[in-house]
């Protein structure tokens, strides 16, 4: 049999990382205190499976979706797998067939996920997902609180929201009344017109509208100068309000929003985006993102997707939003100071011991050090001091130094 070279034997595929102990454990500390965060606010979590039937897994959830997810065949049953690229429709399966009752729901949850091919260039094709949903809500109190929750997460973490936050706002629903009143999905170029718009070039939406009437290219020619401050509500009423009536509602919805936030957090910026598609074909409602300085992509992001659950037999408001937790601790500057662990030497002594077991109960870190090991970690050592053994400050950091 042929020899691997060393470099194969190691090398991960494009897009797929892994964590060493420094970055690993900031992760699961951001993990910790979100989830704890949400916690507080009542969300109760729970846990999807890493893989589903395909026949569950993405029923309802769109094509984009569909080509993330990787699938491979039951080795059991000979149905189709598919590993998640996603938790929020499972979590909406769990609300709607594994929760009972039509109470509210609020849940948050945690894992990784798998994407078939990176979102954009920088974007990991194994996100660490943590998120939180509401169901069973409906209307302007539930998305505040949604909004307020991924905010609050975010100063948790470390996020300075007063300083460097950009609140993206958008509205699910005013591409689609838009799109309709244009005649464009009648002939056929929707997939055309939502790519130009997301990549927001007007060269290429021209040539795709040329063939329709001029007063039906008007609406999506202006959706996509659409944003910028408050403002361009007012503008997008003046300009499309008429012609389209039905995204008067979207625009009431976005403007109370704005207000109700403005009120809240006085120093966060917001940002109007009503050509923002992400996701828009199962968003029904406002759409919103939080982004920082300097960073292409979002820290957070979700919206109101109502009737996810419809597929799984129970038709529910839900609202929610994600976040990837290696993107989120990548933005983070942590201070990279010692762990204020105890050295303890490697002795067969009863009373160290006992000593040691005493100190992991409370909660310390105790490293047994090999000698000759050297292990900047530890700030103190258990020594013996008249028979009892103690932790104080470590005078060397290589055991056996000195002897």
């Amino acid at each position: 049999m042929e020899k691997q070279s060393p470099i194969r034997a190691w090398q991960l595929p494009d897009g797929i990382d892994e964590l060493l102990p420094e970055a690993a454990a900031q992760v699961e500390a951001l993990r910790r205190t979100l989830l704890d965060c949400a916690s507080r606010w009542g969300y109760r979590l729970v846990t999807p499976p890493m893989v589903e039937f395909t026949d569950s897994l993405l029923v309802g959830v769109g094509e984009d979706l569909d080509l993330l997810t990787f699938k491979v065949p039951d080795q059991v049953t000979g149905r189709m797998l598919g590993f998640r690229a996603d938790m929020t429709p499972q979590v909406a399966r769990m609300d709607a067939h594994s929760l009972h009752g039509d109470q509210v729901n609020r849940l948050c949850y945690a894992g990784s996920t798998l994407h078939t091919r990176s979102e954009s260039l920088a974007a990991s094709r194994s996100p660490l997902q943590l998120g939180a949903e509401l169901y069973g809500a409906r209307g302007l109190s539930a998305d505040i609180e949604v909004v307020a929750l991924m905010l609050s997460m975010l100063d948790v973490a470390g996020v300075k929201i007063s300083q460097t936050l950009t609140l993206d706002l958008g509205h699910g629903d005013i591409f689609k009344h838009v799109l309709a009143a244009s005649g464009a999905v009648e002939a056929g170029i929707e997939s055309e017109v939502f790519d130009a718009l997301q990549r927001k070039s007007r060269p290429d939406l021209e040539r795709l509208l040329a063939p329709l009437p001029e007063a039906s290219r008007a609406g999506l020619l202006s959706l996509m100068d659409m944003h910028g401050d408050l403002t361009v509500l007012d503008r997008a009423e003046a300009e499309l309000g008429s012609a389209v009536p039905e995204i008067r509602d979207s625009l009431r919805e976005l403007r109370e929003l704005s207000s109700a936030l403005q009120a809240r957090y006085p120093d966060v910026s917001l940002y109007i985006d009503l050509a923002e598609l992400r996701g828009y074909r199962y968003h029904t409602g406002v759409v919103f993102a939080a982004y920082t300085q300097g960073l292409g992509e979002a820290l957070a992001r979700g919206g109101r997707y109502d009737n996810v659950g419809e597929v799984y037999g129970r038709s529910r408001p839900a609202t929610g939003f994600a976040t990837d937790l290696k993107l989120l601790a990548a933005q983070l500057q942590q201070e990279n100071t010692p762990q204020d662990a105890i050295a303890a030497p490697d002795k067969e002594d009863p009373a160290l011991q006992e000593a040691v077991k005493k100190l992991r109960s409370q909660g310390e870190t105790v490293i047994v050090v090999f000698d000759g090991e050297t292990d900047t970690r530890c700030s103190r050592e258990l020594i013996n001091i008249d028979g009892q053994w103690q932790a104080t400050t470590r005078q060397v950091s290589l055991v056996g130094e000195g002897k």
